[in-house]
């Protein structure tokens, strides 16, 4: 796997923070940072999601592309799958992720809250390597809600 992030600030009078990301299955990304109201040179526009943002809802959809994938292989009738990630981070540089909780929201037709349990534990325990990497710093807590379709 291999990405290319480019800066694309390098000119102009307020050059920016923000940045290109170019993925090795030929995708782009942009990134910004946030503006910085002390110091506008080293701040962003906020013309784009932060990199810790994008950091956060890639775990996301690593975790949550797990659960459709077992409950499917389950032969589940899975319908749909959300999920909602809070976090803090640390106070001080580096600021790592200290506490992220996951919050699923799978909808499916008669599928058993046993399952998805399941599904969410498997991922977070051997098969998302977004979350089981930032697990070795932050405190990482799920939890789920089941709608029948």
């Amino acid at each position: 796997m291999e990405c290319t992030v480019s800066w694309t600030g390098a000119t102009g009078a307020r050059s920016g923070m923000g940045f290109l990301a170019e993925t090795g299955s030929g995708h782009t990304l942009t990134m910004d940072g946030a503006p910085d109201a002390a110091k506008p040179e080293n701040g962003g526009q906020n013309l784009a999601p932060r990199p810790m943002e994008t950091v956060l809802a890639g775990t996301g959809a690593c975790t949550a592309y797990d659960v459709v994938l077992i409950l499917k292989r389950g032969r589940h009738d899975v319908r749909g799958c959300s999920v909602k990630l809070t976090s803090e981070r640390a106070d001080t540089d580096p600021k790592v992720f200290t506490k992220i909780h996951m919050q699923f929201t799978v909808t499916g037709k008669g599928v058993p809250a046993s399952a998805v349990e399941r599904a969410v534990a498997l991922s977070h325990e051997k098969y998302c390597s977004a979350s089981i990497m930032l697990g070795k710093t932050a405190e990482i807590t799920t939890g789920f809600d089941l709608i029948e379709a």
